[in-house]
């Protein structure tokens, strides 16, 4: 059974990559900086993807973290999980902020990593063209629709609590 959903791509930039899937049953498609980026300690950047997208009406893509980005560098999707809206159509961007340490002194110097340096690594990073920087899902958007009511205590069930009451062990 195929529950594949067209997706219509331009390509804006040239060299810009088309997302694929990296493994059959995966979730999430990889998707490409269509250009080299520089990002300093504490600053946050849009990484351009090259692409344009007519997402079905319905639907949503997300922007989401690789695993291996966020376990082994600074740098983090400032909006994750972001969303790209059906009715968007200009170029894709992926916010991105490396949380190294900023210094207050703009005459520090920094060493320099790439996106697929190990260790977590504080300073600056350069993202070159081509890098895989974060994965999209397409995701079905169900509208919400309100019903005004004198009170919600009746309706379903309350698991009482909220921010933190399970705790973190049993």
């Amino acid at each position: 059974m195929s529950n594949n959903v067209e997706v219509f791509v331009e390509i804006c930039r040239e060299g810009a990559v088309i997302p694929k899937y990296a493994k059959q049953w995966d979730a999430g498609m990889d998707i490409c900086a269509a250009e080299d980026v520089i990002i300093r300690p504490g600053e946050t950047v849009i990484i351009p993807t090259g692409l344009k997208m007519a997402i079905p009406e319905g639907y949503e893509i997300q922007v989401r973290p690789r695993s291996g980005v966020s376990l082994n560098t600074p740098l983090r999707l400032s909006n994750s999980p972001g969303t790209i809206d059906s009715g968007y159509r200009d170029e894709i961007g992926i916010i991105v902020t490396n949380t190294s340490a900023a210094l207050c002194n703009k005459e520090t110097s920094f060493d320099e990593y790439t996106i697929d340096s190990k260790g977590n690594k504080q300073g600056v990073y350069k993202i070159r063209k081509g890098d895989r920087v974060a994965q999209i899902v397409l995701q079905q958007v169900p509208r919400i629709q309100f019903k005004v009511v004198d009170s919600v205590k009746e309706i379903g069930s309350n698991r009482g609590g909220g921010f933190g009451s399970t705790g973190v062990r049993d």
